[in-house]
């Protein structure tokens, strides 16, 4: 049960980190879950984004939702997740700075299963409500005219394996590693279903725009740091476990986990999770097809305006 081991070790780590202080303010950062193999890249950002002068500290949530509540709140600064429904609904003007990760996911289960069809009726395990997976099953539901006969949620790919594992789920939606992963382990019990193309974002950075604006500094060095890291990982791969630090809350991870970082980033980066330019337009408009295509969103995506949703300065900053 390495897979089980390698998440119920990540959940002992501590809820949040204070870097040192070397501006006035601190950026508060709502993660959507504890620290994993699949935030490495996103911490070895924040350690060059800390050297360059940013004052940070983060907090794990224990979903997107709340991850989401958070920043509305207040309570927290920049937010994961991809909040499509909160900024069409809210009165706060949320945007997003940076796509972390598209939706490269897969439907995993077990062999009784051989099509997307199959699943009609049938209950199936997601990350969170209103997330990627969740917009996921929409858009499967909307093609294939079928219909879930449930939805529970278990935040962490890794830990709906564990669910697969146990026998307490028979259907769930995985991104690429663990895909791989629990066929590589389990392939005689478990496989993935043919699954349609997708470009829009699982991940993201956001935050409400009136703070964008007063904290300009900070969420460019921020920026800048996340796609200095992403276009780095686009050449190579194993740059994650290089520069990870081993003092970190990745470095404190099972010394197996950190054996397979390259191995993670290297399919992780060939399958194209990752955009080295941080998404920008391109993926906002996928977004907007997405997201409304799953519900998420109201409107016809050729009318709605990207800038509702986007505040691309940051990135155009980069790419200056």
């Amino acid at each position: 049960m390495k897979i089980l081991f390698k998440k119920l070790a990540g959940l002992t780590l501590a809820a949040s980190l204070m870097a040192s202080a070397a501006h006035a303010e601190t950026i508060r950062i709502a993660l959507a879950e504890t620290p994993s193999d699949e935030l490495a890249a996103f911490f070895v950002a924040l350690d060059r984004a800390k050297a360059n002068g940013l004052d940070y500290e983060w907090t794990a949530f224990a979903d997107e939702e709340l991850a989401i509540q958070a920043v509305l709140s207040g309570q927290m600064d920049i937010g994961f997740g991809t909040p499509y429904a909160a900024m069409q609904r809210s009165k706060a003007p949320i945007r997003i700075i940076f796509q972390l990760s598209k939706l490269v996911f897969f439907p995993v289960t077990t062999m009784e299963y051989t099509s997307l069809k199959d699943l009609d009726g049938k209950p199936i395990l997601l990350h969170s409500r209103a997330g990627g997976t969740d917009s996921i099953a929409n858009v499967i539901e909307e093609r294939e005219g079928i219909k879930f006969s449930e939805r529970s949620y278990v935040p962490g790919s890794g830990n709906r394996v564990v669910a697969l594992l146990a026998g307490q789920a028979d259907a769930t939606i995985l991104d690429l590693s663990f895909k791989n992963k629990i066929v590589a382990e389990a392939g005689d019990r478990f496989h993935a279903l043919p699954m349609f193309e997708v470009k829009a974002s699982d991940e993201a950075l956001f935050a409400n725009l009136d703070w964008i604006k007063a904290n300009e500094k900070d969420v460019d060095i921020f920026v800048k740091a996340l796609a200095s890291v992403w276009q780095d990982m686009a050449k190579d791969p194993t740059i994650i476990r290089r520069e990870t630090n081993p003092d970190g809350p990745i470095g404190q991870l099972p010394a197996e986990v950190l054996a397979e970082l390259d191995g993670f980033y290297t399919d992780a980066v060939a399958g194209g999770l990752y955009d080295p330019n941080g998404g920008g337009r391109e993926a906002a408009q996928a977004d907007l097809e997405w997201y409304t295509a799953a519900g998420q969103l109201e409107g016809d995506p050729a009318t709605l305006n990207a800038e509702d949703f986007w505040y691309f300065a940051p990135l155009d900053a980069v790419a200056k």
